[in-house]
């Protein structure tokens, strides 16, 4: 079966299964902890245990690694999947229309394809590696914003200190926080804003693997809070800092953080 054709399938059950729960008490309890050390809620676990199903059916990979499940094994031959069931959960709960599927395919240690669903609004990104970004089937692009002060970037911080990101926040235009890591990585891509900062060192490859690529294959670039190459561990337990922009304005930003 063809990845991202298997990625919409699941994004279909997925969608159908959590409906009842989406803005609703229920779908907010807490029934367990995740292997990614969080509190597992009720929504999160009815959407992946949907796609442990299809895999079970449908093995398009030896390996999967997802936030709740952690580390499960396949029949596939081949290629791990990197998946966050429900990225943006609070949003899901509280019935804000901005969470995500966001699944990611990898060989050896590269992400190849991706898919990034807003669950609430069905808008789709998908990227293929080398050849291009999409939402919704047509190809997308960073913006051109090459100054700062014309820049909207969301921009995460929690028990940290913000000095680093102070010099910074007075000079770009408009600060976004919009509660789901995966849509925001996609909307650099698209151009919605120009940038997005995480400095709570808590994202996971399953919250970031499936948008970055789609950051990158528009053209935007992602890197640590040092400009470096940002590579992620394959377990969820372990979290990065992650900056990701549009490229234009990138080593600025990197230089207002240092």
């Amino acid at each position: 079966m063809e990845f991202l054709s298997a990625c919409s399938q699941m994004a279909d059950l997925v969608e159908e299964n959590i409906r009842d729960l989406v803005g609703t008490p229920e779908g907010g309890i807490t029934i367990g902890m995740g292997a990614d050390l969080t509190p597992t809620k009720k929504i999160d676990k009815v959407a992946e245990d949907c796609i442990l199903q299809f895999l079970e059916e449908n093995p398009l990979c030896r390996h999967l690694i997802s936030e709740e499940a952690g580390n499960v094994e396949f029949k596939g031959e081949q290629g791990t999947i990197f998946l966050d069931p429900v990225d943006g959960t609070f949003n899901a709960i509280a019935g804000i229309p901005f969470y995500a599927l966001s699944i990611a395919y990898a060989e050896d240690g590269v992400t190849e394809q991706a898919f990034v669903r807003n669950l609430a609004s069905g808008e789709t990104f998908t990227a293929i590696r080398g050849r291009s970004a999409l939402c919704n089937n047509k190809p997308v692009r960073v913006s051109t914003i090459q100054n700062l002060d014309e820049c909207a970037m969301s921009v995460y911080g929690r028990k940290f200190d913000p000095t680093r990101v102070m010099q910074l926040g007075q000079k770009i235009r408009r600060w976004r926080l919009l509660g789901a890591s995966a849509l925001e990585l996609c909307y650099v891509g698209c151009g919605r804003i120009d940038g997005f900062i995480d400095l709570r060192d808590t994202l996971r490859v399953t919250d970031a693997a499936a948008g970055m690529l789609v950051c990158t294959e528009a053209g935007g670039m992602v890197s640590d809070l040092n400009g470096h190459a940002i590579r992620f561990p394959d377990e969820v337990t372990t979290g990065r800092c992650l900056v990701a922009t549009n490229r234009a304005v990138h080593p600025k930003v990197i230089e207002y953080l240092r």
